[in-house]
């Protein structure tokens, strides 16, 4: 199992190799050579949307004056394994994080970024998401009924994304 990462506290789990990676292009190289003879990719967390078009080689001291940022877009990591035939064997799993329109919002990511599977949440709600111990989350899978789990402690959202994924790799 190969964990990519940018910077993190968080441990590494055991039997689990890390690899660290600082830019969002670094990660998109490092997801890539991940997945030879893998059978499953999930994708917890995205990188920005953007980054710096150029970056000083040293801090931008203040003068006074203002300063403009240029920006680009980052890779969409998950979107370019999806569409790339190499990776058509392995199965998906994406995280969807919303404010509003969850399903509608979801169920629209799962269909363009062709995923096996897709854990939303609504990241507004006080117990769920970011900065808390528990997430109530809905798996989408095409041509399957979302499935709704209840609020529930992070590690059993986890165990039942990992069982929804045994199940599509069993019909596979």
């Amino acid at each position: 199992m190969v964990l990519v990462s940018a910077p993190a506290a968080l441990p590494v789990p055991a039997g689990v190799e890390l690899v660290r990676v600082q830019t969002a292009l670094q990660m998109r190289e490092a997801v890539r050579a991940a997945l030879v003879d893998v059978q499953v990719l999930v994708m917890a967390a995205a990188v920005a949307d953007y980054r710096p078009e150029a970056s000083a080689a040293q801090k931008i001291k203040k003068s006074g004056d203002s300063v403009t940022l240029r920006l680009m877009p980052n890779p969409d990591i998950l979107a370019e394994v999806s569409e790339d035939a190499t990776f058509s064997t392995v199965l998906k799993v994406g995280f969807a994080a919303e404010t509003e329109r969850l399903l509608e919002n979801a169920a629209e990511k799962l269909r363009r970024k062709r995923l096996d599977l897709l854990v939303a949440n609504d990241v507004s709600s006080p117990d769920s998401g970011f900065g808390t111990d528990t997430n109530r989350v809905v798996l989408l899978a095409p041509g399957a009924e979302p499935q709704h789990l209840p609020t529930m402690p992070k590690r059993e959202v986890a165990e039942h994304i990992l069982d929804r994924v045994v199940e599509l790799l069993a019909r596979r």
